[in-house]
């Protein structure tokens, strides 16, 4: 074959290939770009997309409660479409991995916080049901109060009294200020207000644990403790939540939990959730309510080597050095070192490796109790 025919097919052959290459790379991208959109626009469609419209809010007034237990409390979705203004974006107040979070007022004139469940999250039918099995037959005062649900053709709504204070995650650290209401005004919390949620946080666990039927949570975590209006905590989100038959376990076939609270035996293998692994991420809370440092975060030792919290903890109180794990932003002037010194003890003792070492909630109120009391002195 003639040599100038071969160069003459050798370049038609080149210009096709890298035609095709270009192509599919601007095909890539453009679908890429189109499957992108921002933080606020997802929550706006998600909400525009899943939100019943007014004009047909009667067809959600076939009820499902028969499938639920009667005791729970049935609201009608017209009433959630009425006080969430057709699930307006602009009532949005949390956006969990299961669905939206809306501020609302019923007609009944009471403030609440409506958890609507995205109805593709397969996931989320389960929390609902978790949620309904739990939260909905107990009550406390450092449990989140639970008024009612919704099940109607795919949607699945969860009613709670609204925190005017939100959660924890956002009074620790600055950068999770701005999911607050515009009128509050964010400042460290103090020492006493601190020790006081840990404690609201420790006697709620420790009336779930102690309930004839004990309840694990299985994700306590800064995220999940809600605030009132004066500071007072309440345990939230009881997705994860199981109902144990004994004193000792519940057999769970996959991990449950939050990366930095799990405890070290679910890595281990363990295929039993127990209280005591409620008792650990309790433990890395109060570690984290004291420290404002978060568990899921590595921390650099004097070495420069990347540790997690805990073994961060386990070594400075090992050099009693309690005083310089404290919040810097804190006050320190209400803070007296023996009382710091016994907070970490207790922090320590529940993040025991062993499961079997770990205090149970009824001694870790005790101790907590007697720190409060020599606070107020």
């Amino acid at each position: 074959m003639d040599s100038t025919f071969q160069a003459v097919l050798a370049a038609i052959a080149s210009f096709f290939v890298i035609t095709l290459i270009f192509s599919f790379i601007y095909f890539i991208c453009k679908t890429k770009k189109q499957t992108r959109p921002d933080i606020e626009s997802r929550r706006r469609t998600r909400a525009i997309r899943s939100g019943p419209s007014l004009n047909t809010a009667s067809s959600y007034s076939v009820s499902e409660s028969q499938l639920f237990d009667p005791s729970l409390n049935q609201i009608e979705m017209v009433d959630l479409v009425n006080a969430t203004r057709n699930f307006s974006p602009d009532l949005i107040v949390g956006d969990g991995s299961f669905g939206l979070v809306y501020k609302a007022k019923l007609s009944t004139g009471v403030t609440v916080a409506v958890k609507k469940l995205d109805p593709d999250a397969f996931q989320g039918y389960r929390e609902f049901r978790a949620e309904m099995e739990t939260l909905g037959k107990i009550r406390h005062d450092n449990i989140v109060k639970f008024y009612g649900y919704c099940a109607a053709g795919s949607e699945r709504i969860l009613i709670y009294e609204f925190s005017e204070k939100g959660s924890l995650d956002q009074w620790l650290y600055p950068t999770s200020s701005s999911d607050n209401d515009n009128d509050v005004l964010w400042v460290p919390l103090s020492w006493k207000k601190r020790l006081n949620i840990i404690l609201g946080v420790a006697k709620g666990l420790e009336f779930m644990h102690n309930l004839h039927t004990p309840i694990i949570h299985r994700d306590i975590k800064a995220s999940n403790v809600l605030l009132d209006k004066d500071f007072e905590a309440h345990i939230a989100d009881f997705g994860l939540a199981r109902r144990i038959e004994n004193a000792h376990s519940h057999v769970s076939t996959q991990v449950a939990g939050t990366m930095g609270y799990m405890p070290p035996e679910y890595f281990h293998g363990a295929t039993l959730a127990t209280v005591m692994g409620d008792v650990y991420s309790f433990g890395i809370l109060m570690f984290e309510i004291a420290t404002s440092r978060r568990p899921n975060w590595p921390l650099k030792n004097e070495d420069g080597k990347e540790i997690r919290l805990v073994e961060w903890a386990a070594s400075m109180v090992s050099q009693n050095r309690e005083m310089e794990m404290m919040d810097v932003g804190m006050s320190k002037e209400d803070l007296k070192e023996n009382q710091v010194q016994e907070f970490f003890k207790i922090a320590t003792f529940c993040t025991t490796e062993a499961p079997k070492l770990r205090p149970n909630m009824n001694e870790v109120v005790k101790l907590l109790n007697q720190i409060q009391e020599e606070t107020a002195v």
